[in-house]
């Protein structure tokens, strides 16, 4: 089968001998621009894997603490029915695990320093079936009695307070008694049984566990104000959250685990957004600069150009010649790009330590921030685009030099020859 000659001519130009410091000029430029695409295709696929990885390990994190979907009584008033609730919320395929629990708002103090908390009420034994916490910390949840008034605290907020396992804290609930001195807030002396570590900030610095009857009292409710329940697939949250609303009885709330934090995931997806577009410009810079590597081959090329067309070809095949020869740097750029990228990001658990090996250096302090470990998620969503895109660029960059050679006249261009 015999290869048009468009793209034989393309190929053989692409590889511009250097017989003349001019076409070895042309062939460095050539280079160049190639060099330039590739790193900026990887620099892409790098960057956007490494936040897709923080966002996967934040996610997970944030998730051991948080449920996939929250049924909740409104103003946080107690479930009417909660047993009914619970079996109905089973009947959903999708779900996997359902447990009581009881929210609210309250101060805890520890002699003179006193924080804002979160309060949760549990049930240790169902805990387990709808976050990571019980088996992060094994056997840590068991030490919630009903009726011994202990409390779990967040690692982070337990070193704010200066409290240690066995210390006593009091816990001052919003909703006091009524007295003639006026309204006099609840006291309640607890034990701190133990402290988790979810890795994540927020959580470590103001949640509070409890079993969630010594929770009913202290609070004066009857009942657990909620349902907790986990998910097959955490991304079909919203759309269970959307089919619990029509099968569950009573007036209920329910919130999915992208609506708790929808501020931060907003912020996230912006920001990747920018970094795509930020460093696409980098493909597109040179992707453009086979403008000026067409040109000068063009120019260049003049001789040749008069020759095929005084020979029959056409200027749409001239056009087609320099079109494949732009085509295939940017294909080459691209493919080489994505090699790199790829590579890079799929080992980035091995060259970042390297590195900061060979620095001495840390690139993310354990004391600072979530994780101490570079993260890395390749992603097909964000490849493709990023191949495509490259891809066109190139084209397009190719299509005004290759017009101006479908332009060039023989007669002009052999006068001199």
């Amino acid at each position: 089968m015999q290869i048009p000659y468009e793209l034989a001519l393309g190929w053989r130009y692409t590889r511009a001998g250097r017989a003349t410091r001019r076409n070895g000029f042309i062939s460095f430029i050539s280079g160049v621009s190639m060099l330039g695409i590739a790193l900026g295709v990887a620099a892409l696929i790098i960057v956007l894997s490494v936040m897709n990885g923080f966002q996967r390990d934040v996610r997970d994190r944030m998730l051991s603490v948080v449920s996939h979907v929250e049924i909740f009584a409104p103003q946080g008033a107690a479930l009417s029915d909660p047993d009914r609730t619970l079996a109905q919320a089973r009947q959903n395929p999708e779900v996997i695990g359902a447990a009581p629990f009881v929210a609210a708002q309250a101060l805890l103090a520890r002699g003179e320093d006193m924080k804002g908390v979160l309060v949760r009420g549990i049930d240790p034994a169902l805990e387990g079936a709808v976050t990571d916490l019980a088996a992060v910390n094994e056997g840590l949840l068991q030490q919630l009695v009903p009726g011994a008034f202990r409390v779990v605290l967040g690692r982070e907020l337990a070193r704010a307070l200066g409290v240690r396992v066995g210390d006593a804290v009091t816990l001052i609930a919003p909703s006091g008694q009524v007295t003639p001195a006026g309204v006099v807030p609840r006291l309640k002396q607890m034990k701190v049984a133990g402290m988790f570590d979810s890795g994540h900030y927020e959580y470590d610095s103001a949640l509070v566990l409890l079993h969630h009857e010594d929770a009913q009292r202290i609070f004066r409710l009857e009942g657990p104000t909620g349902v907790r329940l986990k998910l097959r697939d955490l991304h079909r949250a919203r759309a269970v959250a959307l089919e619990l609303t029509h099968s569950l009885s009573g007036r209920l709330l329910i919130r999915d685990w992208t609506q708790q934090n929808r501020t931060w995931f907003a912020a996230v997806q912006l920001e990747k957004r920018m970094m795509f577009i930020i460093l696409t410009l980098i493909v597109a810079v040179a992707a453009f600069n086979l403008v000026s590597t067409l040109v000068m081959s063009v120019t260049d090329k003049r001789a040749d150009i008069a020759i095929l067309r005084t020979l029959g070809a056409s200027p749409k095949s001239i056009m087609g010649i320099f079109v494949v020869q732009g085509a295939l740097v940017g294909a080459i750029g691209t493919l080489a790009g994505l090699l790199l990228g790829l590579g890079v990001a799929c080992n980035i658990d091995v060259i970042v330590p390297a590195i900061e090996h060979a620095l001495g250096a840390s690139f993310l302090p354990k004391d600072i921030y979530l994780i101490s470990q570079m993260p890395s998620e390749p992603r097909s969503s964000d490849i493709v685009p990023i191949a495509a895109i490259s891809l066109v660029l190139a084209f397009v960059a190719t299509l005004y030099p290759s017009w101006h050679a479908s332009r060039v006249n023989p007669a002009e261009a052999l006068r001199y020859e």
